[in-house]
């Protein structure tokens, strides 16, 4: 038989004051911030060693005539000076916004039509779709564009279809009328492969029951993609255009597709500014790494304030739950 003391004479242990509930959430937070710190380090340290010192390094260089035999002489703005005064400089930044023009938003518009027939599909076919579509992702920029060279010949697979309805051969890479957009053909294929799948996930994050609603008030396909496929898709298709015009791949900085399957040609219609940059540096003048060198920071210029107007026009907007 168990006996139970007086509950007076029963002992209770003190209680602790509570903390105030501002000292314990600025506790908190400084514990959350020293940890976000800590998981950062690391990539804002290779960021500082691989980008940040080589920019600044390559600004100063700029300022100094580079010369490999003799020593150095500083300039000041001379070199910036002469190619902003350059007409091919520009030239070819024009070719490559062009080039950009043809290849961005036609692949985002053939992305987002495969994305939305794969949706459709069934587990197994739809495995089988993205596959395909993805391999030329996978492709050697060099044999694409050795494969598309070949395609656009004389008695290549593209003349001879056309002569099926009667047309004359046409010389692709030979015409400075039609040789950017038959580069622009393969820089398309190669890149909507990613695109692809990355509009695919933001397809099936989007709750099916908005569609279900938008039907039963009578909407139809075009009214459901244009009201509520492209506003929840925004962020997405913004971060997909920003990076489609700076990626070397598919935008302003082309370089392999130009120097391999026309070398520039016919008569510069297909010089890059990568490709531009490229030829100034191995050009025979004794400048021409400080002339290359300061061009490329004005590319990187150009990208930037091109990049700030996307952001500007096109503003992000915050994602929504579903």
């Amino acid at each position: 038989m168990s006996i139970t003391k007086p509950r007076a004479a029963q002992t209770r242990r003190p209680t602790r004051p509570a903390r105030p509930a501002g000292r314990r959430s600025g506790r908190t937070r400084r514990k959350d911030n020293a940890t976000a710190y800590l998981m950062l380090a690391p990539m804002v340290g290779l960021l500082g060693v691989f980008v940040f010192w080589p920019l600044v390094y390559s600004v100063y260089l700029s300022l100094f005539e580079i010369n490999f035999y003799k020593g150095s002489t500083f300039v000041g703005m001379k070199f910036y000076k002469y190619v902003l005064a350059d007409p091919q400089f520009w030239s070819s930044v024009g070719k490559g916004l062009y080039f950009a023009a043809l290849v961005v938003p036609s692949g985002l518009v053939v992305a987002l039509l495969l994305a939305s027939f794969i949706k459709t599909l069934g587990r197994r076919s739809a495995a089988f779709v993205k596959t395909v579509v993805y391999l030329p992702a996978v492709i050697s920029v060099v044999i694409a564009s050795l494969l598309f060279r070949f395609m656009y010949q004389d008695e290549g697979v593209v003349n001879w279809l056309l002569g099926l309805f009667g047309v004359e051969p046409v010389g692709w890479l030979e015409n400075a009328d039609t040789a950017l957009p038959a580069i622009a053909v393969p820089g398309l294929w190669l890149s909507f492969g990613l695109t692809t799948l990355i509009l695919l996930a933001a397809l099936l994050d989007i709750p099916e029951s908005y569609y279900e609603s938008a039907q039963l008030d009578g909407a139809g396909f075009f009214r459901c993609t244009w009201s509520i496929t492209l506003p929840l898709l925004k962020n997405i298709l913004l971060y997909l255009t920003v990076t489609g015009l700076v990626v070397p791949a598919t935008g302003i900085q082309q370089l392999e597709l130009p120097l391999i399957m026309t070398e520039g040609g016919p008569v510069g219609s297909t010089t890059t500014p990568n490709l531009f940059i490229f030829f100034s540096f191995r050009d025979a003048t004794p400048y021409a790494t400080s002339y290359s060198l300061t061009a490329a920071l004005l590319l990187f210029v150009v990208l930037g304030a091109i990049s700030l107007l996307i952001f500007r026009f096109l503003k992000s907007e915050k994602s929504i739950d579903g």
